[in-house]
């Protein structure tokens, strides 16, 4: 397996393989790799002859007093993931490989797509993650990008960018992952206490409750899904958003339509952890 940390290291691998027509797929990461990434690998294994992994903790998707600090950084242990995985390149860049240390004029503004959901609770969130993907889409140079469902706005975002930036890439959604009791795999469940952890599948269980009754003929679900937020306090989460949305838009719908197809997306603190859970449906 290959560990580079250079942009001019990345892009001769890359530029070899391409050279030989070798398909290379690309999967974004900020590390601390768990089974959610590895079926974010799988996936790209189906669709590529090689893989490239990047670890790289961004400080742009951070805000003032989020995680940056303590998000968890685990290199060598991820680096191990990569190696019993068969991932072909690994790109471990800095924050100076990135973004250089010289003063900047630009930076990607965006519209409409992260007005609501964690668009409209993290400011700043999304414009960050668009410029390290747009960078990381550059210097890497992928065939197609592998993206996770949990992170369902992010991948409608970069989805967005790549139509309007023209990037010659193919993006894929991977399924969310999730541990036996339905909760979403994510890299900061690590923070969640051994109390916490018993509790937080509970969020998953109400959204699937939420999806049910709609599927029952509840086409307007506000009275629904604001009761099943209540539950969730009652465990003691702090609600953030639970509601239905736009696949597209992302926009918040209060009537849905028969035969559409919606994304119900939640998040919620359990103490200090912020979990986000969807799921697609059909009305």
């Amino acid at each position: 397996m290959n560990v580079v940390s250079t942009i001019s290291e990345i892009r001769s691998v890359v530029k070899q393989l391409q050279l030989k027509e070798q398909k290379v797929a690309f999967v974004p990461t900020m590390g601390a790799l768990h089974g959610g990434h590895l079926s974010l690998i799988q996936l790209a294994k189906k669709v590529a002859d090689h893989i490239v992994v990047s670890i790289y903790v961004n400080p742009e998707q951070f805000g003032p007093a989020e995680d940056f600090g303590s998000y968890p950084r685990t290199l060598e242990r991820d680096l191990e993931f990569c190696i019993q995985e068969n991932v072909g390149t690994v790109f471990t860049p800095s924050d100076e490989v990135m973004y250089g240390n010289e003063e900047k004029f630009f930076r990607i503004e965006i519209d409409v797509l992260n007005e609501h959901l964690d668009g409209g609770s993290r400011p700043g969130y999304f414009q960050g993650i668009a410029l390290v993907v747009n960078k990381l889409f550059n210097i890497v140079q992928p065939d197609v990008a592998v993206f996770g469902q949990k992170d369902y706005q992010q991948f409608q975002v970069i989805q967005e960018m790549v139509n309007e930036f023209n990037h010659d890439l193919e993006l894929i959604m991977a399924p969310i992952e999730r541990a036996e009791d339905g909760l979403a795999l994510s890299s900061r469940n690590a923070y969640l206490s051994e109390t916490e952890k018993a509790i937080a599948p509970l969020l998953f269980k109400k959204m699937q409750e939420s999806v049910a009754e709609i599927h029952k003929g509840l086409l307007k679900p506000e009275s629904l899904l604001s009761r099943k937020q209540k539950d969730l306090e009652a465990k003691g989460f702090k609600n953030d958003y639970f509601n239905v949305y736009s696949m597209d838009r992302l926009q918040p719908v209060s009537k849905l339509s028969k035969k559409e197809t919606y994304i119900l997306a939640a998040a919620a603190y359990l103490g200090k952890t912020r979990l986000i859970d969807n799921i697609i449906f059909e009305c």
